[in-house]
């Protein structure tokens, strides 16, 4: 049980590190600001948010339960309840993973409530801590700093699954092995675990933007609308790397598909020259006692004559086919969107013909 508390009293002055007595009587004045931040929230946590501050039962099991719950906004008329989500920077695993932060917003108090540690809420309480400069404004503004600092910290996780894209977009066709196929796969399901925190976290901040709760004021209003900005640049850049993914797959697949037509390719072309051999062998392989080859001197020879004539004539037709890839012209590698300065206008070997007079 971890619960801090910090409160601006009427007079303008922070009060940091209260007591649960002095958080129910700051709570029950109805005056200034009051903050309770409780991280890893416990049964015990729940039960005196519930008996001492009067908050719902469903609201306070939801801010207990252990499971994700979708990014939502319940209006309770004295206050609302808000869950948004963020990434889960505390552990390092291939896979990105999202945690919930659930939000008590009233006239006059602020409650938050999370499982896992957030970057965020550190850093809203050091400005609370220097200067106090989120809580004098309102809780309005509490609010929009502890979820805007919450979507703002989703930015380095999507740059760093960018340039993982980009890792993987350069193997895929240089060395389509089984490690890359697995690498996209994760880097999939992390943007499809970001995609569905995202698109429900995006109606709640538009409601929270529109006026729609009047006890969010209205000059927090265009604020509100900016983080939504920020998320829906969020969305966006995820989606791109999504579909880069798909692309990537794509590539993985066709790329493994050449490598199998190339395999099968040596494969025909080799089983293609010795069927005729085969044949040959097989013909002067039986064991009958009359066959006139067999007492002719230079019918071993003769046999091996036509071995190689086959031979070279099946390679001589594979390589016109151009199914043989060895004594073909290369095609010249093209430099793309490289444009011989002489063609710009402006270049000093470019003169413009002026018309005659």
């Amino acid at each position: 049980m971890a619960i801090t508390a910090y409160y601006l009293n009427p007079e303008g002055n922070i009060q940091q590190d209260i007591s649960k007595k002095d958080i129910v009587s700051a709570y029950n004045s109805g005056q200034g600001l009051l903050w309770v931040d409780v991280a890893e929230i416990t049964e015990e946590d729940g039960q005196f948010l519930e008996e001492k501050l009067h908050f719902h039962h469903l609201a306070v099991e939801a801010c207990i339960d252990p499971l994700i719950h979708s990014p939502k906004i319940d209006d309770f008329g004295e206050y609302l309840f808000i869950i948004v989500h963020g990434i889960n920077h505390t552990v390092e695993a291939e896979i990105v993973e999202t945690t919930e932060l659930s939000i008590f917003l009233g006239s006059h108090f602020v409650v938050t409530t999370y499982n896992i540690p957030l970057y965020s809420i550190e850093a809203v309480r050091r400005l609370v801590t220097n200067d106090g400069r989120p809580m004098r404004r309102g809780a309005s503004f509490l609010v929009h700093a502890v979820i805007d600092t919450l979507i703002d910290n989703i930015m380095p996780t999507i740059d760093k699954m960018s340039d993982v894209a980009s890792e993987i977009e350069e193997e895929v066709i240089r060395n389509p092995q089984q490690a890359i196929l697995e690498a996209v796969l994760k880097l999939k399901r992390s943007t499809l675990r970001i995609h569905r925190v995202t698109v429900p976290q995006r109606e709640v901040l538009n409601r929270l933007s529109r006026g729609e709760f009047k006890i969010i004021s209205q000059q927090a209003e265009i604020f509100y609308r900016d983080v939504y900005d920020h998320l829906v640049r969020v969305q966006d850049l995820n989606q791109t790397i999504r579909d880069r993914a798909d692309y990537a797959l794509n590539t993985y697949l066709s790329s493994v598909a050449n490598r199998q037509n190339e395999t099968m390719r040596v494969l025909s072309i080799v089983a293609t020259i010795f069927m005729p051999l085969t044949l040959l062998a097989g013909i002067y392989g039986m064991n009958f006692a009359y066959m006139p080859e067999l007492g002719w001197r230079w019918g071993y020879f003769a046999v091996l004559a036509f071995i190689g004539a086959v031979i070279i004539a099946a390679l001589w037709f594979f390589s016109a086919k151009r199914w043989l890839g060895w004594g073909q012209r290369q095609a010249r590698r093209a430099r793309l969107f490289a444009i011989e300065p002489e063609k710009l206008v402006g270049h000093l070997g470019h003169v413009l013909k002026r018309p005659k007079k």
